[in-house]
């Protein structure tokens, strides 16, 4: 089995801590009768409450970065690993690699693979762990960081030379390629409003814009950046696109008021019930399919050179 203690134990605190059910971070934060992590409470606008559109937006892969089962990574660090589907998904499709996944919610199901292991911790304090990886990837954690720059050199000294980092992001605010956003619209008032709301706080959800050249700054090398979209609903005429923009559409109707509250309320200034009624108008725009908007996602991937010590 693949040796899984990573961190060296002794310097373990209350910022990093084993998923132990009896713990206070199992107590969730519920505001606005939403849940969302205990442990750090505030340090992500987030609900802890989309795995299966970010495997098909990438034609079903769990990664883009050239890994392969003739050569897996020894260790495997899921950064911000949410309910923990992709560090149990890799796990299975590299029985070989320990996978480790952190977050600050422990949402993570209790039967997993024997090659995985989830711990609460904050990305943003110091890593203590007491092995190197060989692949980290991070998802969807646009929003959640304060210093990306201090991220990647974090994961540039705990990487392995020529192993590998991964980032899969959405742009914030979404677009469309034929004028039929109308820019008076309320789905494009709600996310401009978002945007202004998570940049009056640090923590901007058009982060991946910087993300190749902090990674260049960090000292990585052959970044590759691909590009997909996320459609807010099933406007295209293809196949691919139009199966993405159903489950992106179902995404949002479930999700869109989860994002708001704690943005709109706490650094906007908005009370529910204004919130309420302006996302009955835009729930009404991502349902119109003749407003042909998407989100843009970015999955960039970049390697520690051999010759780096």
């Amino acid at each position: 089995m693949p040796e899984l203690w990573f961190w060296d134990r002794s310097r373990l605190t209350t910022s990093m801590m084993l998923l132990i059910p009896s713990m206070a971070i199992f107590k969730f934060r519920e505001e606005h009768g939403r849940t969302y992590h205990a442990y750090k409470a505030g340090a992500y606008f987030m609900p802890n409450d989309s795995h299966n559109l970010c495997i098909l937006c990438q034609e079903n892969r769990l990664f883009t970065a050239p890994i392969s089962a003739d050569k897996p990574p020894k260790r495997v660090l899921d950064a911000g690993c949410g309910t923990g589907i992709w560090a149990i998904e890799f796990a299975d499709q590299f029985p070989e690699s320990a996978v480790v996944g952190v977050d600050l919610s422990p949402i993570q199901p209790d039967f997993v693979p024997p090659n995985v292991e989830f711990f609460v911790d904050d990305l943003e304090e110091e890593w203590t762990y007491q092995t190197s990886f060989d692949f980290i990837y991070m998802r969807l954690l646009t929003g959640s960081i304060l210093d990306w720059p201090k991220l990647f050199d974090q994961a540039f000294k705990n990487l392995n030379p020529g192993g590998y980092i991964e980032l899969f992001d959405t742009l914030n605010p979404l677009t469309s390629d034929d004028n039929t956003l109308p820019a008076d619209s309320a789905i494009a008032k709600w996310n401009r409003l978002l945007v202004e709301a998570s940049q009056k706080i640090n923590r901007p959800l058009d982060s991946l814009t910087k993300y190749k050249d902090q990674l260049t700054e960090a000292g990585f090398v052959n970044i590759v950046e691909s590009r997909f979209k996320w459609p807010m609903n099933t406007w295209p005429k293809d196949r691919h696109h139009k199966l993405c923009g159903a489950w992106s559409h179902e995404n949002f109707l479930q999700g869109v008021q989860a994002v708001s509250l704690i943005l709109f309320t706490n650094v906007l200034g908005w009370s529910k019930d204004e919130i309420e009624i302006l996302l009955v108008d835009v729930r009404k725009d991502v349902k119109n399919r003749q407003i042909h908007a998407y989100w843009p996602i970015h999955v960039v991937y970049a390697q520690k050179s051999e010759e780096s010590a």
